[in-house]
């Protein structure tokens, strides 16, 4: 298996888990790590709220042994905020920060931050150098973006030189514009013309659902990593899919058994390591369950019944039931 050496890190060239906000929490990267993700990002935090003591943006902070290599990731839209914050993050011992210039969600873009700095690359630009100094050469900083803003502003590639320029040591590309929130197809064009025009590493993201797409990806792209995001959705597999085509070996899909069994794995583990009530971490829960039979026979079901469960015993009696509805049927 071949090797990469991003923001300090050698991990395999396979795949990365994307950082993603109320999604990929510990459990969830925990449990893609164990699956063969070769790298993964927190959820994104607040500078302003972590300055100003945010309780919850402190919370997204912690790392475990069993994440890493693990980087934090910061939005914000102010040098002098974010700067505070990178050195807040630093007994946190990230392996590397990363700084979001590519959230499209209306909360982090109407505050200048996230894929609006794509329309202010200068400020962009301010906020990689205030990070980079503050980091101090304890940990690489690092930035995730966009293509553009729109289809009319696709500046990628400027805006990855100066990126580079102000110290980044490694640039993640997503394959949309911010208009195009996550909607139609990624472009990868902007990712192979970003990767030919910096010397720093180049991750890939967008559209990467298989281990084809990402065998697709690296070879139209030549960057340096891929990124998966949403296709890690119910299917931590695909992390080893990923690492099984890379390598021209044959993979064999979960089955609905090993799939469910995963599944009650999976909530376990947000109950464990969470510090709030079963009922309230269920809740949590609830939408990683909706996700695991996605394209299976009897899903529609299964999925309304996984809103509402409220204990781990109501999560094992509907995979109990689900099983013996299914073996049955086959």
């Amino acid at each position: 298996m071949k090797t990469v050496t991003i923001a300090g890190q050698t991990v395999p060239q396979t795949a990365a888990l994307a950082p993603m906000a109320s999604v990929a929490d510990t459990a969830y990267r925990t449990l893609c790590t164990e699956h063969g993700a070769c790298m993964c990002t927190g959820e994104l935090v607040s500078a302003k709220g972590l300055c100003y003591g945010s309780r919850g943006s402190a919370e997204l902070c912690r790392i475990t042994p069993q994440e890493r290599p693990m980087g934090l990731q910061l939005f914000g839209s102010e040098p002098e905020f974010i700067a505070e914050a990178v050195k807040l993050l630093l007994p946190f011992q990230p392996d590397w920060i990363d700084l979001n210039m590519g959230c499209p969600v209306p909360k982090v873009v109407n505050q200048g931050a996230g894929s609006a700095l794509m329309k202010t690359p200068e400020l962009a630009e301010q906020i990689m150098r205030a990070a980079v100094k503050a980091a101090d050469g304890a940990v690489p900083v690092t930035v995730k973006m966009r293509t553009g803003w729109d289809a009319a502003s696709v500046n990628a590639v400027d805006f990855a030189r100066r990126m580079e320029a102000a110290g980044a040591a490694a640039i993640t590309v997503h394959g949309r514009t911010r208009m195009q929130y996550y909607s139609g197809n990624a472009d990868w064009a902007p990712i192979a013309a970003v990767k030919a025009a910096v010397q720093v590493p180049v991750i890939g993201n967008g559209d990467v659902q298989s281990g084809a797409d990402a065998v697709r990806m690296y070879r139209e792209t030549g960057c340096d990593l891929v990124m998966v995001g949403r296709a890690t959705y119910g299917n931590p597999w695909i992390f080893g899919e990923i690492a099984h085509t890379l390598a021209g070996e044959p993979y064999t899909a979960p089955d609905v058994r090993t799939r469910l069994t995963e599944m009650l794995r999976h909530i376990r583990m947000i109950l464990d390591m969470s510090e709030k009530s079963e009922q309230l971490a269920m809740r949590e829960a609830r939408k990683h369950a909706l996700w695991y039979l996605r394209g299976r026979a009897g899903a529609a079901a299964f999925r309304a019944r996984s809103a509402s469960l409220e204990t781990y015993a109501d999560a094992e009696k509907l995979v109990q039931e689900y099983l013996a509805m299914h073996e049955k049927r086959d």
